[in-house]
């Protein structure tokens, strides 16, 4: 299948902020990761078959980390932005 380059703009809400801050700097070692009150604001450009599969995989990771991870994230690609909460996609719209 052929891969495609998605920018990712996420929130990632957690109890456990040391050990999700570690996983998310090997998840997306090129990315930006800026903590705030519940988490975790994460822009990453990430490269991959399709949203949700890269979603599904971000969100698992985490949660092997700490099971109570929350993930609410953006998916950008050729013109389309695909939302999640956790594994759950929300819709899509024209970017």
């Amino acid at each position: 299948m052929i891969k495609k380059t998605f920018t990712l703009v996420a929130r990632v809400s957690t109890e456990n902020s040391p050990a999700v801050r570690r996983a998310l700097g090997e998840l997306v070692p090129r990315g930006s990761i800026t903590p705030t009150d519940e988490g975790f604001l994460v822009k990453a450009k990430l490269s991959g078959e399709s949203a949700r599969e890269l979603n599904r995989r971000l969100l698992s990771a985490l949660r092997r980390v700490e099971r109570k991870t929350r993930l609410r994230a953006e998916w950008m690609s050729g013109g389309t932005v695909e939302h999640f909460f956790d594994y759950v996609p929300k819709g899509s719209r024209k970017a």
